[in-house]
Formats: structure tokens, sequence, C-alpha cells
């Protein structure tokens, strides 16, 4: 049992009501650190009434069923700060306000998760819970259920193999699929964390569910491909410009298109850029450190082209965004640049017989491979990327090229 809280039925009398009464309260009080919140109930008696209702082993007839409604409530109360452990009063007011049943509710979490990311200006993520939701949506309504009804006791292994079903049948990639579980998953572990259901209904893992993975397609260029990329005439303006922040992107460790919209003239110093990963302010809430970009001729060069003119340290630095955007705006023109970037790219490059999948996330990878396969290291390489652990980074490595796997093998005799 949680010990950390008393819970209580309380008569405040510091103010009267118009009606001479005083408002019945639930009060709820932690001792480690000390605090006390008073949650209003309907209802209000005077201190005799309270007395003979509450105060009272013995109440008379006309109040005993007033005495079991204040039961109900601290009851109620105390079954939900039980469970949550350590007692804390957001998750506490949270499931005393919510109506019955919305605890396992799957629409009641989604809503939580998608406005919790919001909150945080976590506006990606929050994208990321909603495509899902109207996944599961229309997958439910499809079956003619309603989906508001959908609990997390409903969905076990079956239930999500049907659902990749449905979505692989509809056209969608088993990797949409597991793009789409995650956040499902993710509400489910949380919703085992806070007490809402039991482990024993985790539909996913080993012998149950297993969310699909696809083999990750490597998505760096090659030495040769690089220097034909950059070399390619531009047919217009846009092509010209696509390429330029894609390069820029690879001068700056791959820096992603989020993480440039958002530098400012600060983040520059003594010829270098220093900034945080926007991905990881969130998920990294130990040992961040700062990423260190030492500006080459090539990324001044982009900067001086398309840079703001005012030079203040809060302005950025390209006018990808203005400043006065809400995060759902920021975010809304982030995704408008990147894919105006691949857009133009993609015709580039078709036009000069490379790879038309590019995009914005290639720069990203073939940063990271053409640096090992130069020598670096994946010890600097993981610094350099900003990932927390080395498997990241491994993962962004493409493997070595044909040509330098005749030239290490044409070298193994080569003793001087």
């Amino acid at each position: 049992m949680n010990q950390d809280y008393s819970i209580s039925i309380y008569l405040d009398k510091r103010r009267t009501k118009s009606n001479g009464k005083f408002p019945v309260r639930l009060r709820v009080f932690v001792s480690n650190p000390r605090k006390q919140k008073l949650y209003p109930t309907k209802f209000d008696f005077t201190k005799k009434e309270f007395e003979s209702i509450w105060e009272t082993n013995k109440p008379r007839k006309e109040y005993k069923d007033i005495r079991l409604k204040l039961q109900a409530i601290e009851n109620k109360a105390n079954e939900i700060a039980d469970k949550i452990i350590p007692f804390a009063f957001t998750q506490f007011e949270k499931k005393l306000f919510r109506k019955k049943g919305d605890g396992i509710k799957v629409p009641y979490h989604y809503k939580e998760r998608i406005a919790d990311y919001k909150k945080q200006n976590r506006i990606s993520t929050a994208d990321s819970y909603n495509c899902s939701e109207k996944a599961l949506k229309k997958f439910v309504e499809e079956g003619n259920k309603n989906y508001s009804n959908l609990t997390l006791l409903d969905i076990n292994k079956n239930w999500l193999l049907d659902f990749e079903h449905f979505m692989t049948n509809s056209g969608r990639s088993i990797t949409t699929v597991g793009i789409y579980l995650r956040p499902l998953r993710a509400i489910f572990n949380k919703a085992i964390e806070e007490g809402e259901i039991e482990k024993e209904f985790y539909p996913f893992g080993k012998r149950k569910y297993q969310i699909p993975t696809s083999k990750k397609v490597k998505k760096a260029l090659s030495k040769e491909q690089m220097k034909k990329l950059f070399l390619a005439v531009s047919q217009n303006e846009e092509q010209e410009k696509a390429k330029d922040f894609w390069f820029f992107s690879y001068n700056c460790n791959g820096m992603n298109i989020k993480d440039i919209a958002q530098l400012k003239y600060k983040n520059i110093t003594n010829n270098k850029i220093v900034f945080y990963r926007a991905k990881t302010l969130f998920t990294s809430k130990t040992d961040l450190k700062p990423i260190t970009v030492y500006l080459n001729d090539y990324s001044n060069k982009i900067i001086n082209r398309y840079s703001n003119p005012e030079k203040l340290p809060e302005k950025y630095i390209f006018p990808i965004l203005k400043g006065d955007e809400t995060p759902e705006q920021q975010q809304v023109k982030i995704k408008n640049f990147t894919r105006y970037i691949n857009q133009h790219l993609k015709k580039l490059c078709k036009a000069n017989d490379l790879p038309e999948e590019i995009s914005t996330y290639w720069a990203r990878h073939s940063f990271a491979t053409l640096s090992v396969q130069k020598g670096v290291s994946l010890e600097f390489m993981q610094e350099s990327l900003g990932h927390k652990n080395m498997a990241t980074t491994q993962a962004y490595f493409a493997g070595f090229d044909d040509e330098t796997k005749k030239e290490f093998a044409e070298g193994l005799m080569d003793f001087d």
C-alpha cells in the first residue's frame, strides 16, 4: 500500500456559502514533501449537519444515504491513490476527474499522449500518434464497430495480426504498420506503469505480437555519386537551392533540416556551430551534450548566400522561420521546406542518373558512411552525429564500396 498520502472528507469552514453552509471537500495530504490539496464535492453542510453525518459512528436514518455517498468519494480517491507509487498529484487528479472506464479506453490514452506532446512542443511526435490513431480508428470502423468503445483489453495478438493484414491489404507497407503500432505499444507501457491495466494484458513481445521491422535500406551516396551530384548543373534556382542545403547538411555533420531551420546566430562562435539536436532535447534527459560543427569554406558560402541580413544573436540564420510562429506553425514550415528540398533534388538526380529516392536524410547517412570509409572512428562519428548509443551510429553506416574493398585487398601484402 502507498503510505505517502492521507485522504479524508473535510468541512471547509474558511468561508460560508450564500446558503449559510460550508462546502465539503476531499482533502489530500502528502507528508514528503508536505503538501495539501482540497477538491470540491457537490455537498455543503452546517457544522452541526457535518457532525451528524460524518463525525458520528451512528448517523440518523435520514443521513445514512448521504454518508454512503461521501464514503464512496473517499473510497474511490483511496483506490486511485493507492495505485500511484510514488504518489503524484498530477496523476491523481487526472484519474479522479475523468469519466468512469476511461483508464482502459484507447481513445482516452491517445488524447492524453497527443495533448502531452503538444504541451511539450513535440509536434512531430504528436503527429505520429495522431496518424497511428487514425489508422486504428479506420480498422475498427471497417469492422462496423465503434472506435470510441475500444479498450486496451480488447487488443491482443490476434487483434494486432488482423490490423496488420488490414493495413497490408490496403496497400500499406510493413514498415508503415510498424510506425503505426509503436505509439500503441508506448500507450500500453504507460498504462501498465500507471496501474491502468495489469502486465498480463500486454500484447507485445516474445510469444505474443512482434511489431514488424523491415530491413533498413542504406541511404548513402558513394564517393563517385557525391562528386557527380556536386558537379551536376541545376536546371533552375529551386534545384540549386535544394542542392546547396543538402550539401550544407552533409558538411554540418549530417544536420537535419529541423536543426538547420532552428539555428540562430548565437550558435555560431569562432567559425563553428554549437547546437543541441532538437530530437535529443526531449529523449535525453541526462548526459545531454552539444554538437560542434566546424565551418568550412562551403558551409560558410551557403550561410553567406542564404542567411538573414540582420545578424542578431536571437535571429534565425536562415529565413525558413521568422520567430513568431507557434510550434505547430514551425512544424508545418519545416516540413514544407524539407519537401521543397526533396522534390527539387529528386528532379536534379533523375536528370543526372543518380538515385531518385534521395532525400534530405541521405545527407546524414552519406556523411556518416563516407567519413568512416575515410578512416574516422565510429566513436568520433557517434559524437558528431549526437547519438546516445553506438548501435544507432552503426545503423547509419552503409558499408564499404567495392573500390575501397579492392584497395584494401591489394594492400594486404604491402608491409612498407
